[in-house]
């Protein structure tokens, strides 16, 4: 599939916003076959509280709106993370034609038992490793870290006085 780098931007706008409203930075742009942009979401899961917040059903469900039907033949979906299982079996009963993503899922089911078409968008390595960057620090944002391990240039000094405490605390006590 051959697309301008205008939709990748906007992909991955769209999956910026939702990182910074702490979401999952996941979004769906769904396209008409003139790769004309007629949908565009991002998840919204948390903040809307709400389990369908997947970029790739309001995504599909601003198009039902839009076009007062249900059956969405003729379209293809852009998605900047493989759909689950749950977005698989929507789109299938949506009946896109096709749905591209840029970075693969490892949480998905294998099976794939909702018979949708997709396939991994072949685009610049660069534009993908940005994907995966912000993916990648959304997650890590989310885990727990002690906080001395926290630290970026500035608070380098004071780490590193905590870790020499930390390896040395027998030498330390002893002086005492």
């Amino acid at each position: 599939m051959n697309l301008d780098n205008k939709t990748l931007d906007k992909l991955y706008k769209l999956a910026e916003k939702a990182y910074k409203k702490g979401e999952i930075p996941v979004s769906a742009i769904i396209l008409d076959k003139n790769n004309k942009i007629v949908s565009a979401k991002y998840n919204n899961r948390q903040n809307k509280y709400n389990i369908l917040g997947h970029a790739e059903i309001l995504a599909i469900q601003n198009l039902e709106k839009k076009t007062k039907d249900w059956r969405l033949d003729g379209y293809k979906m852009l998605v900047s993370l493989e759909p689950c299982d749950m977005c698989s079996m929507v789109i299938n009963k949506s009946r896109l034609d096709h749905v591209y993503y840029v970075l693969p899922s490892e949480s998905n089911d294998k099976n794939d038992n909702f018979s949708i078409k997709k396939s991994k968008l072949n685009i610049d390595k660069e534009f993908e490793l940005k994907f995966q960057k912000l993916l990648t620090n959304f997650f890590n944002n989310k885990r727990w870290k002690p906080p001395f391990l926290w630290y970026n240039i500035q608070q380098e000094g004071l780490v590193w006085l905590i870790k020499f405490y930390i390896e040395n605390i027998d030498l330390i006590i002893s002086i005492m």
